[in-house]
């Protein structure tokens, strides 16, 4: 997958940037945004191998700045493995439909698991989901981490999860 959500990431973020936020208030003026927790589990690949489970915790911060709404994860596999990372999300809505792209930079923290070349991994992401009148979101995600090439060794790894996703009010 190598960096094919993250560019997907900045090409739909930026786009909806200079369609819907760069009026009076500017592109990236800061608005309040729907703050949520979400929960997730599912299955860890390697080199297309299902190696693990890891479970997932994400954070929606309650501002956006244009249209990128700042996220904090952090997510831990049954090999020990740990990720934590900081950066930020961008949402489409269609009634009660949604497709979530999200890009972090974080820290990996390698147990008895693969080893990914850095301590630095970066995290994105693709979320397609349905939402409740009552705001929980239920979702699919995929999401992919590598190293960007900041080391030699970038053997990438992917994690296919359900999310559970809570609005905080």
């Amino acid at each position: 997958m190598d960096g094919a959500l993250a560019v997907l990431f900045l090409a739909a973020g930026l786009t909806d940037m200079g369609m819907s936020h760069c009026g009076t208030t500017g592109c990236l003026a800061e608005a309040p945004a729907e703050q949520r927790l979400s929960f997730s589990a599912g299955d860890v690949w390697f080199q297309e191998d299902q190696i693990s489970k890891e479970i997932y915790m994400k954070y929606d911060f309650g501002t956006s700045y244009g249209p990128f709404q700042p996220s904090f994860g952090l997510s831990v596999t049954d090999e020990g493995d740990a990720w934590v990372g900081l950066g930020a999300s961008w949402t489409a809505e269609l009634d009660q439909l949604y497709l979530q792209l999200s890009l972090m930079p974080g820290l990996y923290a390698q147990g008895d698991g693969p080893d990914l070349g850095h301590v630095v991994e970066f995290r994105s992401g693709i979320e397609v989901g349905f939402e409740a009148r009552n705001g929980w979101r239920y979702g699919l995600v995929y999401d992919h981490r590598s190293n960007a090439e900041i080391s030699g060794t970038n053997p990438g790894m992917e994690t296919v999860q359900f999310r559970v996703s809570v609005p905080l009010r």
